[in-house]
Order: structure tokens, then C-alpha cells, then sequence
């Protein structure tokens, strides 16, 4: 283990072994520090958060801290951050808003500098998040999505697995599974072919996303209709049936 002289460590904080905490950190009472998780200097971790084993935590990082929603009245709320996660330079993650609330943020995800990850997140595994995209209270991102610079996605808002938002978009609705979305507000313009090809999804998967793609947003069916159509032209596979899965559920509305 490293702590540099320079940096503040509660006494109550619990830290795996092979950790590197730089110079001037602060770790609170509540921070659990996974294996080989490195704080590389000017890291501020408070409140009840956990970090899992090979993550790596850039300067002027603040994690765990209090949320900024104004209905926050008190109560035990906690942030987890899963293995293998880069946060780049002045990345934020609040905690919970309600007694026992968890703000998520998966393995393996690489969060670029001033991303900012509010109250009751859940973030995926895989999740790229580029510089100053920003995520209000609720949000669901989907394993592997990829949320483009300045980006900023509304309350309540779900993000479907594998797709991509382009950047500078405003995402106010529901973007599906294995779409690329873009603009103010944001909308639909085809499948993420080169996510589903670099993430294996086989050239036959390919071809039923991109109909079922056609249908949802070029037919000028309504969403319910537009299902109904999916479900009897598209042979289902398991990426059609998350799709439709993903659109069924929604409670905001889908963007098209």
C-alpha cells in the first residue's frame, strides 16, 4: 500500500491491499477501496462508496458526495463503483437522494473528464461516457452504450444496450438497444452497426435490427403498431426480443 504523506485518510475508511492513494486525497469514514485501485493525487471520496478492485481515479475526481437534489432531507445513501473503471479528471458521482438509494456505476467503464453522474444512476458494464457528458437524477445506461461529448441526458432517462449518442445531443426519451442517436432533441438514425460488428453481434442479428429498425421508424407506424408489425415480419432473436423488450417498457416514450 502507498499513501502519500500529503494525502487525508479517515481511520474508519476500509482499503484493499496494493492501493495507491497520491498526493492531497481525501477519503472519508464510509470509502471502501477495492485491490490495486489507484487514486492518482487531489481525489476527494466521501460518504458511503465503494470502489472495486483495478480502478483508476483521476485528479480532482469527487465522488460519493452529497446529491444536489434539492429533496435530499438525510438518511444513509451510497455510491458503487464497479472493477476495472477509469474516472478521468473532474469526474463527479453523487450519492442517493432517499434513504438507502444507490447511485451504480458498472465495471469496466470509462468515464472521461467533467462527466458528471447524479443521484440514483445506474450505470452499466462496458459504458463509455466522453468529456463533459452528463447524466440527471435516475438514468439507466445500458451495458457497452457510448454517450458522446456534452451530452446531456434528461431525468429518467434510458439508454439501451450497445447504442451510441452522438455529441452535443439532448436526450429527452428513451433511446432503444443497439441504435446511434443524435441531436437536440434526440432521434434515431439507424442501427449502431459498427458497435454491433466490434461487440460480435453475428451479420444475421444485424439484419433483423435494421428491419425492426425500419419498421419502428420508417413506416409510419404508431410504437404499438410498429411493435405488432416486429413481432410477426422479423424472425426474433435475442437482440429483437431485448429491443422490443426495452420499447415495452418504457415510460417516457422512445425516441424515433
Amino acid at each position: 500500500m502507498s499513501i502519500h504523506p500529503t494525502a487525508i485518510v479517515n481511520a474508519n475508511a476500509r482499503l484493499g491491499s496494493d492501493v495507491e492513494i497520491g498526493p492531497y486525497c481525501v477519503v472519508g469514514a464510509g470509502v471502501c477501496i477495492g485491490d490495486r485501485v489507484r487514486l492518482l493525487g487531489h481525489v476527494f471520496m466521501d460518504g458511503q462508496t465503494a470502489v472495486g478492485a483495478d480502478s483508476v481515479i483521476y485528479p480532482f475526481a469527487s465522488i460519493g458526495t452529497q446529491t444536489q437534489d434539492l429533496k435530499f432531507k438525510g438518511g444513509r445513501t451510497s455510491v458503487e463503483i464497479g472493477e476495472r473503471t477509469t474516472l478521468r479528471e473532474y469526474v463527479t458521482v453523487n450519492s442517493g437522494t432517499n434513504e438507502g438509494d444507490v447511485t451504480r456505476v458498472g465495471s469496466d467503464c470509462h468515464i472521461m473528464a467533467y462527466c458528471h453522474i447524479a443521484h440514483q444512476c445506474a450505470v452499466g458494464n462496458g459504458v463509455i461516457m466522453s468529456n463533459l457528458a452528463t447524466l440527471a437524477g435516475h438514468v439507466i445506461i445500458g451495458d457497452r452504450a457510448v454517450i458522446g461529448g456534452m451530452t446531456g441526458i434528461h431525468q429518467f432517462v434510458r439508454i439501451g444496450t450497445l447504442s451510441m449518442v452522438g455529441a452535443c445531443s439532448k436526450a429527452t426519451m428513451d433511446i432503444p438497444p443497439y441504435m446511434i442517436a443524435d441531436g437536440n432533441p434526440a432521434a434515431l438514425h439507424g442501427p449502431n452497426s459498427v458497435g454491433l460488428q466490434r461487440n460480435n453481434i453475428g451479420a444475421e442479428a444485424r439484419s433483423r435490427i435494421k428491419e425492426a429498425y425500419r419498421i419502428l421508424c420508417r413506416s409510419g407506424l404508431s410504437t404499438s403498431q410498429a411493435i405488432e408489425r416486429i413481432r410477426a415480419e422479423v424472425e426474433p432473436c435475442p437482440e429483437t426480443d431485448i429491443l422490443l423488450a426495452f420499447i415495452e417498457a418504457s415510460e417516457r416514450g422512445i425516441a424515433k
